[in-house]
């Protein structure tokens, strides 16, 4: 799945992310509004990792994403 299909449907998908990355909260969720650099920042401040690992790891989510 790419990501402007995420971003479009990014009501019906947040959950999905919520369950991926469950230490971000509904706040988080609906501040990202399907942007990936704001969810990108959003994991990087829950769980303190680098930005390209925030970046990896959502790249491997969309690649499973079905």
């Amino acid at each position: 799945m790419n990501w402007d299909r995420v971003e479009g449907n990014w009501k019906q998908i947040k959950g999905k992310v919520q369950q991926q990355w469950g230490k971000l909260t509904n706040d988080d969720l609906n501040l990202v509004e399907g942007k990936r650099t704001e969810l990108v920042g959003r994991i990087q401040e829950r769980y303190g990792i680098r930005r390209d690992e925030a970046e990896r790891q959502i790249d491997s989510w969309l690649r499973n994403l079905t």
